[in-house]
């Protein structure tokens, strides 16, 4: 009678692991990855009709802020991100001993500078409200923005690390207002003019058309910003990330950035 029960039982657990392992994670047919709303997760709705010709099965989670995506990418819970430019990436491992590598550029959003309470950057008055993304790698961009329209002056190779600290001209006295990037387009009713990150402002309804500034695509911005699918290190070359990746700069999800996005995502494939 004992041996029986053991007998069942392994027959149980045989089951209950083959249940365990059925289906597409099998074969490592399942890819979980990461992503802002927009324009992310919609360019990653393209690749999964691409991938689901393959046999793959896409798992997209969402993510309203800059942090979780690397974090769940680091401790193993998704496979990839699709999220960030890689001059951000870069910083994240620096400051948190993270492992994140890049497994190739997809796109580029340029960041534009909006309207808020002022109209126009000729109409702004001295002491106007300039608010920009607190993140070390986004500030310092939209502060390279606000050079290349005159409004201030950077220290002599500051680039994109630059800190308000930098500044060494400001001729109107602009206060810089320091937010968290997903707050600014809400900050536009509350400050002069805004410098937004592409992401949010494509996710806040607003159009690069009517920005009254936008990065020069001919400076450093289009590579240092580059947005990246990014894995944690050792998993590159995994046969899942390759599929995405490839999916990902697929002539499908090129027509698509290029119809939908009006020049506010510029793919770089």
């Amino acid at each position: 009678m004992k041996r029986r029960l053991t007998v069942l039982a392994l027959a149980l657990c045989l089951v209950l692991g083959l249940a365990a392992c059925g289906g597409n994670n099998a074969d490592g047919k399942v890819i979980t990855v990461g992503a802002t709303p927009a324009p992310h997760a919609e360019i990653l709705e393209v690749a999964k009709e691409v991938l689901a010709e393959q046999g793959y099965t896409l798992e997209i989670t969402e993510f309203d802020d800059y942090q979780m995506p690397n974090d769940s990418v680091e401790e193993g819970e998704l496979d990839a991100n699709y999220f960030q430019h890689i001059t951000y990436m870069n910083q994240y491992n620096a400051d948190n001993g993270y492992h994140l590598v890049s497994v190739g550029a997809i796109h580029y959003e340029p960041f534009g500078l909006y309207a808020g309470k002022t109209a126009s950057i000729e109409a702004l008055a001295d002491g106007a409200q300039i608010a920009i993304p607190n993140d070390a790698t986004n500030g310092g961009r939209a502060l390279l923005l606000l050079e290349q329209e005159g409004l201030i002056t950077l220290k002599e190779g500051a680039g994109i690390t630059a800190t308000v600290t930098d500044i060494v001209d400001n001729p109107k006295n602009l206060e810089i207002v320091e937010l968290e990037a997903r707050l600014l387009p809400d900050s536009l009713k509350d400050v002069d003019l805004a410098v937004i990150n592409g992401n949010y402002a494509i996710d806040a309804g607003l159009k690069i058309a009517d920005a009254l500034a936008i990065e020069s695509a001919e400076g450093e911005a289009a590579t240092a910003y580059a947005n990246v699918l990014t894995v944690k290190e050792g998993h590159e070359n995994d046969e899942g990330i390759q599929a995405l990746l490839a999916a990902l700069k697929s002539d499908e999800v090129k027509t698509f950035i290029e119809e939908t996005y009006d020049g506010a995502v510029v793919p770089l494939f």
